[in-house]
């Protein structure tokens, strides 16, 4: 009988089970909390497309990182759907062996006119971000005036082609669309779709982060439940990011995710892979392994697989849980070089 291979873990003994791909640094949207127009306008120069890891060599690296125990991969942007003939990629992915999970996340302008070619290469399901049903607040929070309407056709359009379950994430900042929250909980009840409201995180160095606009999860939950009653649901499995919360009429469920206020470094297995080719470890680090220029350089499989474990092996990232210990939330100048969102995803 072949011997088993040994777990990979890192320092905190956390395994890698989460893969999220960035394909492209580019977004129609110019959300604030992630890329504010101010800095991200006509003028800016994304990434060339030399410069962007090709499908081949994606695909390529999710086998290895299947092989090192991966099992769910999720696409990520910027903007996912402005990456020219992605649904090829989608295809060549959901043909890897050991992936059990295939999703993509996306602002949902795309999806009406692309969620049949994504269901139909082998798309299992989509998270859609939403950040208010209010068309106002909407437009602002996309920063382009584009009307919320065109989103929830993309959501229908994924509910109609079977990319379920639907999850809705929903950023909330005080002062700019907590006034919403109870109306987007209670127009997707009994959908079937999981609106998760998350925190909001200080992510990069460019959102101008305050403590002060963060809205708990527990207040989060209590202004819900305080009109559509919730009853609190076990994890899905080890590692979820999101505290899962049942509606007591059963009509459905919504998540938390509290990474400020109830940070769940322990549990993290993520890694994520930026379009350029480098892999980073904790949505708020400073930087990554370059895996591009070794698999350019003709770098085997067990070569990329030796990198991969040496900078998992050496992971002991911990940020969020680091920052609720700190007593002032402002950035020390190492902090202020961290990667923005946009290139590695949420």
């Amino acid at each position: 009988m072949q011997a088993t291979a040994p777990r990979m873990t890192d320092r905190f003994e956390r395994p890698l089970r989460d893969l999220r791909i960035s394909v492209t640094d580019r977004c129609n949207f110019r959300c604030p909390y992630c890329m504010p127009e101010e800095t991200y306008g006509e003028r800016y120069h994304f990434l060339p497309r030399r410069d962007l890891l090709s499908f081949e060599e994606i695909e390529r690296l999710v086998r290895i990182f299947c092989e090192l125990d991966a099992m769910k991969i999720r696409i990520t942007g910027g903007e996912p759907l402005l990456r020219a003939e992605l649904s090829k990629l989608i295809a060549k992915l959901a043909r890897i062996e050991g992936l059990a999970d295939l999703a993509l996340t996306t602002n949902g302008y795309s999806l009406p006119s692309r969620a049949q070619e994504l269901r139909d290469a082998g798309l299992g399901r989509v998270t859609v971000s939403l950040d208010s049903l209010d068309d106002e607040v909407f437009k602002y929070m996309n920063g382009r005036g584009f009307a919320v309407a065109q989103v929830l056709d993309g959501i229908a359009a994924a509910k109609r082609v079977g990319l379920r379950p639907i999850k809705l994430n929903c950023v909330v900042q005080r002062g700019v669309n907590d006034h919403t929250i109870v109306d987007l909980a209670r127009h997707f009840r009994g959908t079937g779709h999981i609106v998760r409201f998350i925190e909001f995180m200080d992510v990069g160095t460019l959102n101008r982060w305050q403590h002060s606009q963060v809205v708990s999860a527990k207040e989060i939950l209590a202004r819900i439940d305080a009109e559509l009653p919730l009853v609190p649901a076990s994890p899905n499995y080890p590692g979820e990011v999101a505290q899962r919360y049942l509606y007591a009429d059963g009509g459905g469920e919504i998540g938390l995710i509290a990474s400020v206020s109830q940070p769940f470094c322990g549990d993290c297995t993520r890694a994520r892979l930026t379009p350029d080719g480098h892999l980073v470890t904790c949505l708020f680090a400073t930087g990554g392994e370059d895996l591009k220029t070794p698999l350019r350089a003709g770098a085997s499989d067990e070569e990329l697989r030796t990198v991969i474990r040496a900078v998992w092996s050496k992971r002991t990232d911990r940020y969020s849980e680091e920052r609720s210990g700190k007593a002032s939330p402002l950035l020390s100048p190492t902090e202020r070089a961290r990667i923005e969102m946009y290139q590695i995803g949420g």
